[in-house]
């Protein structure tokens, strides 16, 4: 039997955001993340009457669209890893459009899609949806040692990466105000 129909429209105004926005980090397209997110609704509606609270059905929410949003990527073989060059190309040819906040973020959000889908998913479960490492170890069915890793290592190429595409984000370290210019120390 499924959800009733009065409270399935809750359920989808209560969490239908962040059931897209899982969906569009992940898979990084904005129509397949619309398509995954009504996957995900429908099967909720047909299968979610087991249900019980609102943090299994967040749980469930999370980890059904989190696997739909991999599986999407999987069948178009999106594993984009890119070299540094064509990043910079790539932001080059984009350029600016907006104010330097929607630059930004959209900076971001292209960095985030070029991570590997084990690392995406980590990333913006951690620090989206700010799950711990071991309830992104449930959710993904991986060891909690496993998520950690890919956690690092997706940080560190996200930071690599943005050190070589944002640089006009990025501060120098700043000087001494007793140290002169072009005198070096003893």
């Amino acid at each position: 039997m499924a959800i009733q129909d009065g409270e399935f429209r809750r359920l989808i105004e209560t969490h239908q955001r962040m059931v897209f926005s899982i969906a569009l980090r992940i898979a990084g397209d904005f129509a397949n993340a619309e398509e995954i997110a009504q996957d995900v609704f429908l099967e909720l509606h047909r299968s979610g009457e087991g249900l019980q609270g609102e943090d299994h059905i967040r749980y469930w929410l999370r980890r059904v669209a989190t696997h739909r949003a991999i599986d999407s990527l999987r069948r178009k073989s999106l594993r984009p890893e890119a070299t540094a060059e064509e990043w910079v190309e790539e932001e080059h040819a984009l350029g600016d459009a907006g104010g330097r906040s929607v630059g930004l973020e959209a900076r971001l959000e292209t960095l985030l899609r070029g991570l590997p889908e084990p690392m995406r998913a980590a990333v913006v479960l951690r620090y989206q949806e700010e799950m711990l490492p071991d309830e992104i170890a449930r959710l993904l069915g991986q060891s909690v040692a496993s998520v950690k890793s890919h956690l690092h290592h997706g940080l560190k190429l996200l930071r690599r990466k943005a050190a070589v595409t944002m640089k006009e984000y990025v501060r120098e370290p700043a000087r001494r105000t007793d140290e002169q210019p072009g005198r070096a120390e003893i």
